[in-house]
């Protein structure tokens, strides 16, 4: 049989959104006077909210930018993170969310890249950039979010604007957003999304929940927007349901939020996950408001989901997408089973089954379908998917299949009951003595053991075997949460096998991560691997010439 899974393609009881300038009027004609956005003490009525992104429109248009312009935004989360994305929509223009946690050079690469005509910024992050400014020849207006600076501010341009609707049409395929991939294989690169697109993601995130937002809806945003965080901004405005935004995230401030404003779905990594379990409040907190808890982006130690589920109970959802293509798949509460056959327990080590709207299959280095359970390249088919790179056809060409299949560069398979099961990115396989390894496996093994907080598993060159896996371990901070490489070496042999052990183990205070807390293996490679494979590096040791024993 091969493995191919396709849901159904129209979720019910949904009403697709039109485009995002569509989805705001009638939002703001029904429920105006709602909620729109909190962020501390700040509240923003729909209404208020429409106000300001017309006038930033406008305040755009009268310095000359034109629909279908890059507008760039660099900005940690705040009040106005929602009325810019609202604002961007209603003139026409691509909104380009640039990284808060990048360099400043890398940020103007990006400028450049994709010739950006204004850029958004708030005043804190504006002091470093500036002096970068000019590398980005069609960089005409800098606005800055702050009082201190001689930058045209913000607050004057709206201030001085038209708060009339502009009316700006949308086409379906015309580029609405631009985002960035993380450029852990070189330079980073524009992921474009259209109009139609961009609505339809929004949409499957809609139907694979299988619920409805609501004026009483309270979405808690702990990450940045910029990122996973805001994929949900616009279903949220469709149902007039409100945004607390978090400034960073505490896991104390979390739950004081969840109370305060009666949270009802929120967005969390793994590792979010583990800190608000573990912080002394999250039996004290009234959280009962809290329906949905959206999760994903890297893999969640079990011990962990055990204590959210008896902690939180049945609300879970964890879901696998890409910034080329979301959501692929989601794991509902129902699939979160704790006890029962060795099938519906193994489901939580799987990324779900494929959203309404999405087509997934499993396909072998030529394109063709392998049979269910063997591993193979995901490639999906979805509305959601990206329309190509940013002025890079042969990248675009790369992903996306004449058929309308985007490679998502990711490896697993497909159960026979169609759930999806990840094994890890295509370019990352480790191949040692003949044997394919996937770092992914032995690093959901190593999190089993009770003293590992964290892992992360790489490939270093080996004179024998040409590669073996080096484990990159964080340890948990318990009194008891103690081992050693043999320790962890000796408990892989049982997890994995002999042939599929990390031969070396070296310990570390963390690993670096995306904003989103995914560990980034090449940065963790670079950080402690860099003389693995014939000395030792600092605080690792030489791999052994062992594959067997």
């Amino acid at each position: 049989m091969k493995a191919v899974i396709a849901a159904r393609t129209t979720p019910e009881g949904t009403k697709p959104m039109i485009d995002p300038a569509t989805t705001l009027r009638e939002t703001v004609s029904a429920h105006g006077d709602a909620l729109a956005v909190v962020c501390d003490e700040r509240r923003q009525t729909y209404a208020e909210m429409y106000d300001r992104a017309c006038r930033l429109a406008n305040a755009l248009r009268d310095a000359g930018i034109k629909p279908g312009d890059r507008v760039a935004v660099l900005a940690d989360n705040d009040l106005e993170s929602i009325e810019i994305i609202a604002g961007l929509a209603l003139g026409g223009y691509v909104i380009c969310p640039l990284y808060t946690h990048q360099t400043a050079e890398g940020n103007a690469y990006l400028l450049d890249l994709i010739e950006a005509t204004a850029l958004i910024i708030q005043e804190r992050h504006h002091t470093a950039l500036a002096p970068l400014l000019g590398t980005a020849p069609g960089l005409r207006l800098t606005v800055v979010i702050g009082e201190e600076t001689a930058a045209p501010r913000y607050s004057e341009l709206l201030a001085a604007a038209s708060a009339e609707d502009p009316m700006v049409p949308l086409k379906p395929d015309a580029t609405h957003v631009i985002r960035f991939s993380a450029g852990t294989t070189g330079r980073p690169k524009g992921i474009v999304h259209d109009v139609k697109g961009w609505m339809a993601m929004g949409d499957l995130w809609r139907a694979a929940w299988g619920r409805h937002w609501s004026p009483t809806d309270r979405y808690l945003a702990p990450g940045p927007i910029s990122h996973a965080t805001g994929l949900l901004v616009w279903p949220v405005i469709e149902g007039g349901a409100g945004v607390v935004v978090m400034r960073g995230f505490d896991p104390g401030r979390f739950l004081e939020l969840a109370e305060r404003e009666r949270a009802t779905v929120t967005l969390l990594v793994p590792t979010m996950v583990q800190m608000v379990l573990g912080h002394p409040d999250v039996g004290r907190r009234d959280v009962s408001s809290m329906h949905t808890i959206f999760y994903g982006a890297a893999p969640m130690p079990r011990p962990t989901l055990v204590k959210a589920l008896s902690v939180w109970g049945p609300i879970m959802y964890q879901a696998y997408g890409q910034s080329e293509a979301l959501p692929i798949s989601i794991l509902r509460p129902e699939h979160h089973i704790l006890e029962g056959t060795e099938e519906e327990i193994g489901r939580l080590r799987s990324a779900g089954r494929p959203c309404p709207g999405a087509e997934v299959r499993i396909a072998d280095d030529e394109g063709g379908d392998v049979p269910t359970g063997e591993i193979g390249e995901i490639v999906v088919r979805t509305p959601g998917a990206m329309s190509g790179l940013w002025k890079d056809p042969a990248g675009t060409a790369a992903r996306l299949t004449p058929d309308g299949y985007m490679r998502t560069r990711d490896m697993g398979y497909l159960s026979p009951n169609g759930f999806l099961y990840l094994t890890d990115r295509k370019d990352d396989m480790i191949i040692s003595g003949g044997f394919n390894i996937w770092p992914a496996e032995l690093e959901s093994a190593l999190l089993g053991h009770p003293a590992v907080r964290e892992a992360t598993v790489v490939g270093v060159p080996h004179e024998k075997w040409g590669e073996t896996p080096h484990a990159i371990v964080v340890l948990g901070e318990g009194d008891g949460d103690t081992a050693t490489e043999t320790d962890l070496i000796d408990f892989m042999r049982t997890a994995v096998g002999s042939t599929k052990k990390p031969t070396a183990v070296h310990f570390a205070g963390e690993l670096p991560k995306t904003p989103l807390g995914k560990v980034l293996r090449r940065a963790a490679r670079e950080a402690h691997c860099a003389g693995c494979g014939g000395s030792p590096s600092t605080g690792g040791t030489t791999p052994s010439t062992d594959r067997s024993a």
